[in-house]
């Protein structure tokens, strides 16, 4: 199935990605050098990408992703929410997080945005051998309650 431009990952400039790499390594640095310079850059960096990174972010980014999955991600909007999103665009976002294709965060990250689930990362992969539909079907079924 095609998806929405308003689905697709937004084109990236090669140009921008190293950039951020290098702020993301050059952050790593001052870290361990100069911590007072480094929450300095940190919240530049916030600023420019909108997100809410903290030094453990950039001290430990190895551990978990790649130099440019970080940028990549710092590079996109933390949130991509679409109104009239239907059930059968949710599960082709779904079964393009599921083949594990080279923007699967940002699929999963469209995901979180986009049903009320709280959980539909555990939910994707507590139910890893579910169809996609299954996945939406569950995924839609939450309703929040009042506590």
């Amino acid at each position: 199935m095609e998806l929405r431009p308003d689905f697709l990952p937004p084109p990236m400039r090669r140009q921008r990605l190293d950039e951020l790499c290098a702020e993301v390594e050059r952050i790593a640095e001052l870290l361990k050098a100069q911590p007072e310079a480094a929450s300095e850059a940190i919240a530049v960096f916030k600023a420019m990408t909108g997100r809410g990174y903290e030094a453990l972010d950039f001290a430990e980014y190895h551990a978990s992703r790649s130099l440019e999955d970080f940028a990549r991600e710092a590079a996109r909007s933390a949130r991509s929410v679409v109104a009239d999103l239907t059930r059968d665009e949710l599960v082709e976002i779904v079964r393009r997080f599921l083949i594990a294709a080279p923007e699967s965060d940002y699929y999963l990250r469209v995901l979180r945005a986009n049903v009320p689930h709280p959980g539909v990362s555990d939910l994707v992969f507590h139910l890893r051998d579910a169809s996609g539909e299954q996945i939406v079907d569950e995924a839609l079924k939450y309703r929040p309650f009042a506590l």
